[in-house]
């Protein structure tokens, strides 16, 4: 497996280690499947959690521009129940879709995969930033950009330590808020930029047609979000955009504080490629670890983030509906066990965050 990305040469992992986990591994959760004779990509259980999620974002839409809030106080609440709801959007559809794990159907997945442009965000982007570096080159600073974060931020051992980074265990948390906020506003031109001048964004999509569909949806988003509700409310304008930062700051909270968990922690690997672009390991292996999972128990925890607390499996097997992952969880602990792999999963959800805030300190110090 290899991908070239923008600035550094091609990397490549050396499947032929481990090789016999790998096959082992796709056998019985093949097996799986058949056995039971079910279906990889989602069912009913989605289908009600999609109804569910857009219900929670576009529900609170429709009483604000509707007139049926009427108080400043109800106004934000409103949009702090959408941010709830956005983040359960890109949790537990937009994630799935983008993968191609939702449905069987390539359209369904495109049309879903749609939905972060819904909520102000790019598909072309996360698709490329997500899918192709993120799982492909994961915790391999300076090719994973969830690891590589402007200087303020700093999230790999790799990555250079600034005197700011002493008390980034603190403000971090912080800046999980804004994720979403700089996504609508900045981040998704500058990734754009990024991606067509690296060469990236020809090999996924048509650069023209990317471009015009980036300012097509911005303009969309901002005219449903600010300037309809502005025409139609009876609240003033910085009341409006009051409450629309807060529904991003809600949104970009709580993917911050599901995402860095996973992968930003003492237990996991952050391996850089030899002066040739080679990774000393199987792509598989590379996956288990630099990554860890987190609150098995907590099954209503489970529903609403879309499964991504079973990150492992997700990073194995991306291509697999997240309904799936608690029952294959229990194939790829087995199979790593055999194969004295370690296997990296926290009881609770705040143990999760405890220890990848002693990572944020760790890593600043």
């Amino acid at each position: 497996m290899s991908v070239t990305t923008n600035n550094l040469k091609t990397i490549r992992f050396k499947n032929q280690l481990y090789k016999d986990f790998s096959t082992t591994l796709n056998s019985r959760v093949n097996e799986y499947f058949k056995e039971r004779n079910l279906d990889r990509y989602g069912n009913w259980e989605m289908v009600l959690k999609t109804i569910f999620m857009f219900s929670l974002y576009l529900i609170p839409y429709g009483l604000v521009v509707g007139g049926v809030i009427q108080q400043v106080s109800l106004l934000f609440l409103m949009y702090f129940v959408q941010g709830v709801g956005m983040a359960g959007i890109g949790l537990s559809i937009m994630h799935d879709a983008n993968h191609g794990a939702y449905s069987r159907s390539p359209i369904v997945n495109k049309i879903l995969g749609y939905s972060v442009n819904i909520v102000g965000g790019n598909s072309t982007n996360w698709k490329i930033q997500h899918n192709v570096l993120h799982h492909t080159y994961t915790n391999i600073a300076g090719h994973d950009e969830d690891v590589s974060p402007k200087p303020i931020l700093r999230f790999s051992p790799r990555s250079q330590k600034l005197p700011i980074h002493r008390f980034q265990y603190i403000y971090a948390w912080f800046m999980y808020g804004l994720m979403t906020i700089l996504w609508v506003t900045i981040k998704d031109f500058r990734q754009l930029v990024d991606y067509t001048k690296s060469g990236m964004l020809k090999k996924q999509t048509g650069v023209t047609r990317a471009w015009i569909w980036l300012f097509v949806t911005k303009l969309f988003y901002y005219a449903y979000t600010l300037v309809i509700p502005m025409m139609v409310l009876p609240f003033a304008w910085w009341q409006i955009v009051l409450s629309f930062l807060l529904m991003h700051y809600v949104a970009g909270f709580i993917l911050g504080i599901i995402f860095q968990p996973a992968h930003v922690m003492e237990a996991n690997e952050f391996p850089m490629p030899t002066e040739d672009g080679t990774i000393e390991n199987n792509w598989a292996v590379h996956q288990l670890q630099t990554t860890c999972n987190f609150a098995h128990k907590n099954r209503i925890f489970s529903w609403y983030v879309g499964g991504l607390n079973y990150q492992i499996e997700h990073h194995l097997f991306p291509n697999i509906c997240h309904v799936h992952y608690r029952k294959l969880s229990a194939i790829v602990e087995k199979t790593a066990t055999e194969y004295e792999i370690p296997y990296k999963s926290i009881r609770s959800f705040r143990e999760a965050l405890v220890l990848h805030g002693r990572m944020l300190y760790t890593l600043g110090h």
